[in-house]
């Protein structure tokens, strides 16, 4: 099975399936139908996509240290990456799940001010629905 963590929003994105960068836009685990059923149970946006990294991200104490130092590096990536997308008061769903358990429900939620956050604070295990505001 595979993390595959997904982005809803009100605004089109560029899609970028290349793996070069932290974070791209594209897909990577999922298909349409996953996309499909994030759109229906989850996210309140127009455009759902995947970020497309080899894993998903979340953040828990739980994790071995280095993929939980990535997921912060992804999260802060993909955060300044939206910030150019977005206009003052738009918003980003976020939310990370096991390919296959798009519709189940989710367990949490957070929300976000995309440039007042602490990083080492944030606690998003999967099947957290995050809100990121500007």
């Amino acid at each position: 099975m595979s993390l595959a963590t997904y982005i809803g929003s009100n605004v089109e994105l560029p899609i970028n399936n290349e793996l070069d960068d932290l974070v791209t836009i594209g897909s990577c685990f999922s298909d349409e139908r996953n996309r499909l059923n994030i759109k229906k149970h989850q996210f309140t946006t127009l455009y759902v996509y995947e970020v497309a990294s080899d894993w998903g991200i979340e953040i828990t104490e739980y994790m071995n240290k280095s993929r939980r130092k990535e997921s912060k590096e992804k999260l802060i990536a993909l955060c300044k990456l939206m910030d150019r997308s977005l206009k003052s008061g738009d918003f980003f769903e976020l939310y990370s799940c096991w390919v296959g358990e798009e519709a189940e429900e989710q367990e949490r939620k957070l929300t976000l001010n995309i440039h007042y956050f602490d990083i080492d604070d944030i606690d998003m295990p999967e099947k957290t629905l995050v809100r990121i505001e500007k």
